[in-house]
């Protein structure tokens, strides 16, 4: 339970997050640091949650809510990625 609430704290500021990427249309100040590592940290939640639990993991609630928050971190870091790109190309 405890640590499907801190996935819950975690996931609830990705889509404020997401949203200011799109609207603004510039990463610039985002950590592409901190978005690898919070990546490899929902990554290995993941894992964890398959190794320790198996096929069961499918049965367990925090198992989706890692996959929520790694689906948003990843949203997040694909729209960065895109608009730095972009912003480069354009001279911006």
């Amino acid at each position: 339970m405890w640590e499907g609430i801190m996935l819950i704290c975690f996931g609830a500021s990705w889509p404020s997050a997401i949203i200011k990427t799109l609207r603004v249309k510039d990463p610039k100040g985002k950590s592409f640091l901190f978005l690898t590592l919070v990546t490899v940290g929902y990554v290995s939640g993941v894992i964890g949650k398959v190794v320790r639990e198996g096929h069961d993991c499918w049965r367990n609630w925090v198992f989706y809510l890692y996959l929520l928050d790694l689906a948003m971190v990843v949203t997040d870091f694909a729209f960065s990625v895109y608009y730095r790109n972009r912003n480069k190309k354009s001279g911006k």
